[in-house]
Formats: structure tokens, sequence, C-alpha cells
């Protein structure tokens, strides 16, 4: 137990004995600056003055731009373009999940799996049953008839789209010749209008590619989405150069004449126009001369 005192005094008498620093003028011997110290006293400045060079350190790198070069620290501009990538992406996916509803909507009818012609049909039924409704009502014959011819000329209306008309202007998108007129007695609810294999198929009016690819029956088929609501369709195409998605202006080249498909009776444009989910004869639209 003694020694161990002993020991414990000499260390305590080692960290509190006072030693002075001298620094003297090495001719003259003048002292310059002295200071008396121990070794508790070097320890513990050393010590405080480490602590005070970590902390200034992590303050330094945590609040300061100094940090961005260090490696593994991104930088605030980098942070910046990433997190306003962030949101276009967002934006760009909700307008390609619309555009993909669209499509997927409108796709069975324009592609044969949902024949236009059912429309159609399900309107003449409609004028039927008026037509029964007036027999019922003790209606003469010439009535009946008169009735009919005039929801036949309501139904198919040149004039049933004027509005639309004044705010959309269509230009041809091929110069050929008409082959077949749209006649929808005959359920053909568009024009074929021959022309040279390569000759460029033009669009109509600005507007939106919302399909663009190849189908047994007609082929290479593009269609195109208008202002108010009114869709074109090219088909039996030789080459497609718009893909789904692409924004055309009126008048630019979006494919060439061929005669692909199953369909298809030679090199020819097969032009259908539709408004409000209807087929309309793009002759009172367009003028192809």
């Amino acid at each position: 137990m003694t020694k161990t005192k002993n020991k414990q005094r000499k260390f305590r008498k080692k960290l509190t004995d006072k030693y002075r620093l001298v620094i003297l003028n090495e001719d003259t011997f003048e002292e310059r600056f002295s200071i008396k110290l121990s070794r508790l006293n070097v320890f513990v400045s050393s010590g405080l003055f480490s602590i005070i060079l970590i902390v200034g350190t992590i303050l330094l790198i945590a609040f300061t731009p100094i940090k961005e070069y260090i490696p593994g620290y991104s930088s605030t501009k980098l942070k910046k373009q990433a997190r306003n990538l962030v949101f276009e992406s967002d934006s760009l996916k909700a307008r390609l999940a619309m555009l993909e509803q669209f499509t997927a909507a409108i796709k069975p009818v324009l592609t044969g799996e949902i024949k236009g012609e059912e429309q159609i049909d399900s309107i003449q039924e409609e004028s039927k049953r008026v037509f029964l409704d007036s027999v019922r009502l003790n209606a003469t014959e010439e009535e009946s008839l008169f009735r009919e011819k005039v929801e036949e000329k309501n139904r198919f209306s040149v004039s049933e789209n004027i509005t639309d008309r004044a705010k959309v202007v269509f230009f041809a998108p091929i110069t050929g010749t008409i082959s077949q007129t749209y006649n929808a007695n005959n359920k053909h609810f568009a024009l074929d209008i021959v022309a040279k294999t390569g000759a460029p198929i033009k669009a109509i009016a600005d507007g939106t590619v919302i399909f663009s690819e190849w189908t047994i029956g007609t082929g290479y088929v593009i269609i195109l989405k208008h202002a108010s609501n009114f869709v074109s369709v090219y088909k039996h195409n030789g080459a497609l150069l718009k893909q789904q998605g692409d924004l055309v202006k009126s008048g630019e080249v979006i494919a060439s004449v061929g005669s692909t498909g199953e369909l298809t009776t030679g090199p020819h444009l097969h032009f259908e126009l539709w408004s409000n989910g209807y087929a309309v004869n793009p002759l009172n639209y367009i003028d192809f001369k």
C-alpha cells in the first residue's frame, strides 16, 4: 500500500511540477519571453485545442459549400437538377398514362376489332324505332318516309360540325386519284386514293400521333389526333415516319404510300376522318382537287 501511494504521489508531482519556458537572445542572452508550464497544463491545453479544432472542422464542412469538394458529398446544383428531373418525370408519366388510356380506348375501333359501322348500325336501329313509333301513332306512309329521309340527312349532315370546321383547317394528305369514295350505305367509311408507291403522305393538320404500328389487315397504320376531337387515320402505308407520342405540323410528311396488309388492293392510301367518335365524309372537310 505504501509503495502504491508513493507512486501516485510521484505521478501527481510530475504532473504538477512547474517548468519555465524561456526564449533568449542568442547573442546577449537577454530574456525575450518566458512562460510557466506543467505537464498537466500542456495535456489540458492540447486536449481543448483538439476538441475545438474537430468541432470547427465539422461545422465548416456541414454549413459551408466547401463540403462539395469532399469525396462522397453531392453538389447543391446537382441535387437541384435531380429534384427538377424527378418532377418532370412524374409529369411525363402522368401525360403518358393519359395518352395510353386514350390509345387503348380508340385502338379497337381503328384497328378493326370494333368496326365503325357498329356505331352507324346503332343509329339506324334508333331511326327504325322512331319510324315504328310513328306507325303506332297512325302516321301515313308518306309522312313516315319523309321523316326517315329527314333523319338520314340530319344523321350525315354536312353542316353538323360547322363550328368545328371553322376552328380546324384540313389539307389533302396526298395528291392522287380517288378510286373509292365515302359511302355509309356500303359501310365504306373512308376514301381510297391511288398514288405511286413511296409518294409522301402528309398530316392534314397539326396533331399528335396516337397510334403508329403494323396491323395484319391494314398493314402499316398511323393515326393522328387533332383539335376539336378530330382524328385522321392513314392505312396501307409502305413505311411510317413518326412514332406514337410525336407532335406533327400540318403538311409534315408522316408516312409513304404502299400496299401493306391483307386487305390491300394495290398502292393507295386508305384515309378516314373521325369527328367525336364517328366517321365522317372527308370530302365534306377537305378539297382533294
